[in-house]
């Protein structure tokens, strides 16, 4: 029943993580789950909620897939939003490429792990919110995201002979938007070949009012090659990757991506053991290129911003079989990143006469091992319990400020700020220590009680700690919340500790499929931000933003989530079915139960589906309540109630599959929650201060897959 397949990369999946995918997500009850006959094979279906196979009819980004999964984004460029999971963002989410833990290598977070890789390139992912086992991942307290494109297919022949191989294309109306993705493979028993790629460009989108949402534009192309061999017992697996991004328009921040260049490469090795035991072996570099400053008239500027990041990584892992009906999982794992991010001189201004070094020779390395015991305990009753321990590490080298000199005769801060940093020690490190707690107990043959208790740690990231910067300039070039505020690291940050609690129900009928869930984490050292300045580039009071400095405190985050599916009908029309999700979370600082940032509002999901043959439709229609809990420590802005009707229809024909879709139906206008505000919009007209970002208005979509 255990296999450690999450990172063996077998199709199914290891019922420990499917535990822990239905304690804390929730289901998304998809509607093939209700065309298999055998209630037990449904269990063990919805059991894998999370998992996406074989979807490159899906263009675009990776958070297209993410989003029907239960996550939420917090918005940033077209290919970059940032992931949510229980209400929490950024790095507190690990997010692992093909098992790789990809650094974001920006101060504004504008290449996070996501970027690297599209929708179509995308074979399996997972979502691991909250309760989230050892062997999932380390180093997060709000849950991790596995995507993985790595999946090589072998043919029957000794030699090399044609597999397979698809070609889509795509087109988005509201920011006339090309897509473009292609897979090919040649394979035979012992050897498979294969190349990924996908492209995509894109103009600024519109709202619902016709109106461009100005600095919203990008383009961006993903390659990946991938070479395996394997026999009887072993399998061997090389993939090379590149990402180039020539610019990416980022509306809520003060800088935009004017380059993003990166490579990659990862070797896996897999072994069959005696007795139905599995060892996996991986190695990962991943390097990046990354440069900010101003590429369109739609935000304007001169400053350069350069960056470099390396991740080196390996992960050994071992599935023992321990009788009949017990598994052991253990692993060791280590990861080094390293970091230089220099904003260059600008002569004739006062970003001079020298470099500003924001981050010198930054390292931030984790050495892990752990142990996970999965227990079939009996017919009803399946516990695992695991524990992790990782040492994190992190330092830096000595910086300074663009002059030692006073700025128009007053004191020059980021000089008194290097002065200070540089006479300090830097080095920090930390001991995180994680432990989780599954049971699953089988109440019937179509119902089931699922429960999770963890303890889950993560290090501050480099930024966090080791941004130096005090002026109004230098902080406002920090910070991934796109709140238009100013951010300054703190060295003494600690690590911050979750607890969390998790309950689910789920039953699965002829009709019905129902799930629900509720969960509750507490913080210990939250790494939040608490007010040390302020600014203001107007003579309004709207156009005021603060200077905020990261810091430990205590919060409290809890939730729950509704998911139901009920099969009304099924005639010589087709097959269909209601669906309905209910989300709510709530986050709350412990002092003064302050709201917490970016939590989103009350949203609901409504459905009608079809599906007749090979043609499936769908209408749904979208609520999200009113946003009025607000941090007012970042000025977060309240957002209106909205709603949203979107439409969508494919067929398949033979190898041709073809889909059409109109999002926002009616054309409404809203602002994203989760979007924050507008500095492009800012930049180009203060007068109406920091104006919450808009979402995007009526969309008519095109896309075409043909396999061969």
């Amino acid at each position: 029943m255990a296999a450690n397949s999450a990172y063996l990369s077998h199709p199914f999946k290891t019922s420990v993580i499917s535990s822990s995918l239905a304690i804390a997500m929730g289901l998304s009850l998809a509607p093939q789950a209700m065309a298999d006959d055998s209630e037990l094979a449904n269990i063990e279906r919805l059991e894998v909620h999370g998992q996406q196979t074989e979807n490159r009819n899906t263009l675009g980004s990776a958070e297209n897939l993410l989003k029907g999964q239960g996550v939420d984004f917090s918005e940033a460029g077209g290919v970059s939003a940032l992931p949510i999971l229980n209400g929490m963002m950024g790095d507190r989410i690990k997010v692992l490429v093909d098992g790789a833990d990809i650094t974001a290598s920006c101060a504004n977070q504008m290449n996070p792990p996501l970027s690297y890789i599209s929708a179509n390139q995308v074979t399996t992912a997972e979502v691991i919110a909250g309760v989230s086992p050892v062997s999932a991942g380390g180093d997060n307290i709000a849950g991790v995201i596995k995507v993985s494109s790595l999946n090589p297919k072998f043919g029957e022949s000794d030699s090399i002979k044609w597999n397979s191989g698809d070609i889509s294309t795509g087109y988005r109306s509201v920011s006339d938007t090309l897509l473009l993705g292609t897979h090919a493979t040649v394979a035979s028993k012992n050897i498979s070949l294969s190349y990924q790629g996908a492209y995509e460009d894109a103009n600024s989108y519109k709202d619902g009012n016709g109106d461009k949402v100005i600095d919203t534009l990008y383009r961006a192309q993903n390659h990946a090659l991938t070479a395996a061999w394997r026999d009887e017992t072993q399998e061997v697996a090389i993939k090379l990757t590149h990402q180039n991004i020539p610019f990416q328009g980022f509306a809520n921040q003060y800088m935009d991506m004017t380059d993003n260049k990166s490579y990659g490469a990862l070797a896996r090795y897999q072994l069959k053991l005696d007795d139905d035991g599995e060892f996996s072996a991986q190695f990962n570099w991943h390097g990046v290129k990354h440069e900010m400053g101003f590429f369109t008239p739609e935000k304007t500027g001169k400053m350069p911003m350069n960056t470099e990041g390396d991740d080196y990584s390996y992960q050994l892992h071992w599935r023992l079989p321990m009788g009949d009906d017990s598994t052991l999982l253990v692993g060791q794992e280590f990861y080094s990143y390293q970091l230089d991010d220099v904003w260059p001189a600008v002569p004739g201004t006062m970003m001079a006469p020298n470099d500003y070094i924001n981050i010198n020779d930054g390292e931030r390395r984790r050495a892990a091992v752990y142990g996970e015991w999965q227990q079939d305990l009996s017919s009803s009753w399946w516990l695992s319990a695991g524990v992790r321990f990782e040492y994190v590490t992190t330092n830096t080298g000595e910086v300074q400020a663009y002059s030692d000199m006073p700025m128009m005769g007053m004191p020059n801060m980021d000089a008194a700020a290097a002065q200070a940093f540089n006479e300090m020690d830097r080095e920090r490190n930390d001991d995180l220590i994680d432990a989780t707690l599954l049971a699953r107990y089988q109440l019937s043959a179509n119902q089931q009680l699922e429960f999770g208790l963890a303890r889950k740690n993560r290090a501050p990231n480099l930024y966090e700690r080791y941004s130096w910067g005090r002026g109004t300039m230098a902080t406002t070039m920090i910070g991934w919340y796109g709140d238009g505020n100013g951010y300054v690291g703190n060295p003494d940050l600690k690590p911050e500790t979750a607890h969390t609690l998790s309950a689910a129900y789920k039953y699965n009928g002829d009709s019905w499929q129902v799930s629900t869930t509720a969960w509750y984490t507490a913080v210990t050292d939250y790494i939040d931000a608490e007010v040390i300045g302020s600014f203001n580039r107007t003579s309004s009071a709207d156009g005021k933003r603060n200077i905020l400095q990261f810091t430990n405190l205590d919060a409290n985050l809890y939730g729950a989530r509704f998911n139901a599916l009920y099969q009304f009908a099924e005639t010589s029309t087709g097959k269909w079915q209601v669906l309905g999700k209910v989300n709510v979370t709530r986050g709350e600082r412990d002092e003064g139960n302050e709201p917490l940032y970016q939590i989103k509002p009350l949203q609901t999901e409504l459905a009608l589906q079809h599906q007749l043959g090979n043609w499936e439709n769908s209408l749904s229609w979208q609520w999200v309540a009113t946003k009025d809990r607000v941090d007012d420590r970042r000025l977060e802005n309240e957002t209106d109630s909205y709603s949203l009707l979107n439409l969508n229809s494919s067929m398949k024909w033979q190898d041709l599959t073809v889909t059409f879709a109109v999002n926002n139906l009616f054309d409404s206008y809203y602002e994203l929650p989760l979007g924050g505000v507008s500095v492009a919009e800012f930049k180009a007209d203060n007068t109406n201060g920091f104006n919450q970002i808009a979402g995007a208005g009526r969309s008519f979509e095109l896309s075409a897959s043909y396999a061969f």
